[in-house]
């Protein structure tokens, strides 16, 4: 297995924890993919990954459909998408992917995180280049050869597919997802969730005390409302 595989499962347990956050940041990805194309998802497809995702996590019907509505409101603030980069103690780099209302709120919370844990916050740059940006799908695992998709999803820029409990897992590069994602609907599978992620090119391993240290800002960090996904190095 590779890289993707490893992290997929290093972050399973971690990954949409708390379910009222989960749902915070899927209301944060309809309201920015209604302002991006639309309401209508038949021909946003922005929106119908994040619809899929919602159902993913067992969102309730009622909850995506108020948030499309309120999200057409044109009186809506909008929100925008914010990366920060850094590091934590004993040198682990560390992004953090925001979505925002209130860029001066949410650089001087994630600024006081920190430096509360004694860890530093870069400039744009300094760590993103250490991490791929990629995309992933996950779909039933039903009648479907994942050695036979694989071969045929490479043309469409598939990287990696693999068998877990929940299904087949393809993973590619961030710019390949409209690709995959209008071939799987051509061929009429089912897209169970998707997403992107930033996987390290190299880990560091860390003691147990380091990487307690880690951890603490990694907490604290992820309990932000304005924090949708938080990545780091750390083996």
């Amino acid at each position: 297995m590779g890289r993707a595989f490893e992290f997929r499962k290093a972050r399973k347990m971690k990954r949409w924890a708390a379910m009222s956050k989960a749902f915070t940041r899927i209301g944060k990805d309809i309201v920015m993919a209604v302002k991006d194309g639309g309401p209508d998802p038949d021909s946003n497809a922005r929106l119908r990954a994040v619809i899929q995702n919602a159902k993913a996590v067992n969102m309730p019907k009622d909850n995506v459909e108020r948030a499309i509505k309120r999200a057409s409101d044109k009186s809506l603030g909008d929100y925008k998408e914010v990366l920060f980069e850094g590091y934590a103690p004993h040198g682990i780099a560390i992004l953090v992917e925001t979505a925002t209302d209130n860029n001066t709120r949410t650089v001087a919370n994630v600024r006081s995180y920190f430096n509360k844990c004694n860890g530093s916050l870069g400039t744009s740059g300094s760590v993103e280049f250490m991490f791929d940006h990629t995309c992933n799908f996950r779909i039933p695992a039903e009648g479907i050869d994942p050695e036979e998709l694989e071969l045929e999803m490479i043309d469409y820029g598939a990287e990696e597919v693999f068998v877990d409990e929940d299904g087949i897992l393809i993973y590619a590069p961030f710019e390949s997802f409209g690709a995959i994602q209008k071939e799987l609907e051509n061929r009429e599978i089912e897209i169970l969730s998707s997403g992107f992620e930033r996987i390290p090119q190299v880990t560091k391993a860390l003691t147990e005390e380091q990487a307690a240290d880690v951890e603490k800002l990694l907490e604290k960090i992820e309990e932000d409302d304005d924090v949708q996904n938080v990545f780091n190095n750390m083996e």
